[in-house]
């Protein structure tokens, strides 16, 4: 069975991808393409006995080298040399679409033209010739309405139809462009790789990087310099112009004055005055959706991989010591357990996404949050997973794919930790009421999460004017009709992106979590466990009851426990650390507790109930409080929540972060900042504070 491929490719919010997944089903794979964040999809379908590979090229305005997106959509279409390119045309937006169009039949590249949202089309009372346009383009059109599922046969009986043939419409300008393109074109010669004409347009329109990528160097650029010496003619608004001669032609009527139902709503949600209140509770129940309704899910979760680590514990004795059980119970499943867990919140955070994104609402969302944004040297957009943040780093991080701009996505990216998550909740309730009166404790709190909030926006300020240097791409934003979307797309945009963090995160955190197990469990101390074996058999001889035995053999447990934690990696490189980390007010014990919530924050509390010998303590342990009370000071206290709030949350914010920006220099550059600042702002905090008090 031949092989063929086929690119699908238009606007943003054109239904391309509902195209994509009517074709395709469930047959796809999703991806990043090489050395960018942004979204790759494919898929495999069979027509007619032709098996297919369907490629979801990034939604996009034009083939020009303005954006990762832009860039991506051309390479595709040039080097992989698709046997069909299908541009999905919104219907109701045909003259801005058919841009796309005419930069297709400049390429010379076999394509197919789909109206889609025919529905809305003939719902508005709009008119075209479909046949003149099929003239005019030299290639057939297809009306469908995607998201009903029409006219998909009709579609897929036109791609047989049209692989491999090109078209002979070659869109043509002035005859000042056209006499510059011809000269061009003399000097150039012909290319293997793509239509010289092309080439010619691009030398127009100044696009230095597509002309390094696409000219052979041997090509006579003197000659050419001096051609475009004179003054150039603008080639966008000559396509425009072409654009409105072919829909002049094709009987196209608009109806553009007629208030729409879309415009109606958005009198409402955009209001100056209603917009952000109906944004803010709408970020609420995504909050609310993401966190509380898969807290449940994330306790069988839980359930489940403490189940499954007793049934894996169960093949050895309970006296044996093996450390391959250690290994793969703590180790693990412990550490696969630590990514798992956070499932269902993916899984409802994407599925709020979609759904916000299918109905046309992100879009009102970017726009109402836009000016606030731009103060801080972003777009609206990078304010929706700022606020996920609120809940997890994780989701925070992965929701920044709805930023077009990599400036504002790598920024958002690397202040998003800043947000307090909900793993560090635990460390400020074991904290605050062990040092703060009870009237206060709730203002401590806020000032806490305010804190975050304030220092993101400083950093982001200071990340968009140095590293991220250079003034914000044109933000041109599209409010598209409000629509329904369908169960079919949402849940497949659900899953595809959740599978990502479960491959590819879940691996880098599975071996973070080995590398924690080594550094937790080595060295072995045989003295250590010769001494605790010795004092569990005198424990055993004495003449006690059974509840003083349990009780005495418990206390036992947790003093092994210390000295095992002090004797490993962890604890030595906690006790090499505090002559560095003593200016912050805190010991080894908090810098052994500090190393083991790199793997998540929460383990902060659980690593300071081991070392300070008091068993599985949690945020409400009364007995681990007491402990802190007597070896701490409240200045102390506030040095580590300062330390815990700016510091990384935890291995999986750096795994994702490296996944999302495709570099470990990226993710490295996050936690070591990130741990630099923290370090600043504890010091100055406690050693101030220390002089203030005298």
């Amino acid at each position: 069975m031949s092989l063929y491929k086929i690119a699908l490719a238009g606007n943003p919010n054109s239904g391309k991808t509902t195209i994509f997944n009517n074709l395709t089903g469930a047959k796809q794979k999703t991806g990043n393409y090489p050395g960018v964040t942004v979204e790759k999809k494919t898929g495999n379908c069979t027509i007619q006995n032709k098996k297919i590979e369907v490629i979801d090229l990034p939604g996009t305005y034009s083939l020009s080298a303005n954006s990762p997106e832009e860039i991506i959509a051309r390479d595709v279409i040039i080097n992989e040399k698709p046997n069909l390119v299908v541009d999905i045309i919104d219907s109701t937006n045909l003259e801005r679409s058919l841009y796309l169009a005419v930069q297709l039949a400049e390429l010379r590249v076999p394509y197919l033209l789909v109206l889609n949202m025919w529905d809305e089309f003939e719902a508005n009372k709009m008119k075209l010739a479909v046949h003149k346009l099929e003239t005019l383009f030299d290639t057939e059109v297809i009306c469908t309405i995607g998201h009903k599922n029409k006219s998909m046969e009709d579609l897929k009986q036109a791609i047989i139809k049209h692989l491999d043939v090109k078209c002979n419409f070659v869109p043509t300008y002035s005859s000042k462009t056209e006499s510059i393109i011809s000269e061009i074109v003399r000097f150039i010669g012909t290319s293997d790789k793509v239509d010289s004409r092309w080439i010619a347009l691009k030398y127009i329109e100044k696009e230095q990087e597509t002309i390094e990528s696409y000219v052979n160097r041997s090509t006579k650029e003197i000659e050419i310099k001096s051609v475009l010496q004179t003054q150039l003619p603008d080639v966008t608004e000559e396509r425009y112009s072409l654009i409105n001669r072919i829909c002049k032609e094709s009987g196209f009527c608009s109806n553009q004055g007629k208030k729409t139902l879309t415009d109606k709503i958005d009198s409402i949600i955009t209001n100056k005055y209603l917009g952000i209140p109906i944004f803010f509770t709408l970020m609420y129940l995504v909050f609310k959706l993401t966190f509380v309704v898969g807290d449940p899910f994330m306790g069988w979760i839980e359930e489940g991989m403490g189940a499954l680590g007793d049934l894996i514990s169960g093949f050895w004795s309970e006296e044996s010591d093996s450390l391959l059980r250690s290994l793969l119970v703590d180790g693990v499943i412990g550490g696969v357990g630590g990514v798992l867990v956070f499932l269902p919140n993916i899984l409802l955070l994407f599925l709020a996404i979609a759904l916000l994104e299918g109905t046309g609402y992100m879009a009102r969302a970017s726009f109402i949050m836009d000016r606030l944004m731009k103060s801080l040297g972003l777009h609206g957009n990078s304010f929706i997973p700022m606020l996920i943040g609120f809940g997890c780093t994780v989701p925070a991080i992965m929701a920044t794919r709805t930023l077009p701009n990599k400036k504002d996505r790598f920024t958002t990216i690397m202040v998003a930790p800043l947000m307090s998550c909900g793993a560090r909740l635990p460390i400020y309730a074991l904290l605050i009421p062990a040092f703060f009166v009870e009237k206060y404790q709730a203002l401590v709190l806020w000032s806490i999460y305010l804190a975050g909030i304030i220092l993101a926006i400083i950093f982001a300020k200071i990340l968009r004017s140095s590293v991220f240097k250079g003034e914000s791409d044109t933000y041109i934003l599209e409010l598209p009709p409000y629509r329904i979307p369908t169960l079919k797309s949402i849940l497949l945009q659900m899953w595809s992106r959740a599978l990502i963090y479960l491959q590819k995160a879940g691996t880098i955190i599975l071996w973070i979590s080995i590398i924690m197990w080594v550094f937790i469990t080595f060295p072995k101390s045989d003295k250590i466990d010769k001494q605790y074996e010795q004092s569990v058999a005198s424990v055993m001889n004495q003449n006690l009851s059974d509840d003083k035995k349990s009780e005495a053999l418990e206390q036992l447990e947790m003093q092994y426990q210390s000295d095992v934690l002090a004797y490993s990696i962890t604890g030595r490189i906690g006790k090499a650390l505090e002559p560095a980390i003593k200016p912050l007010g805190f010991d080894w014990k908090i810098g052994s507790a500090l190393i083991g919530a790199f793997a998540a924050k929460e383990v902060f509390v659980s690593q300071l109930g081991i070392v300070y010998s008091v068993g599985e303590a949690d945020e409400e342990s009364e007995t681990l409080r007491e402990k802190l009370q007597s070896n701490y000071t409240v200045l102390q206290a506030i040095s580590i929540i300062l330390f815990c709030l700016i510091s990384a949350p935890c291995m999986a914010t750096i795994a994702v972060t490296k996944r999302e920006t495709n570099s470990w220099k990226w993710a490295l550059f996050q936690l070591a900042g990130l741990t630099v600042v923290a370090y600043v702002i504890s010091l100055l905090v406690y050693q101030l504070g220390n002089l203030i008090i005298g």
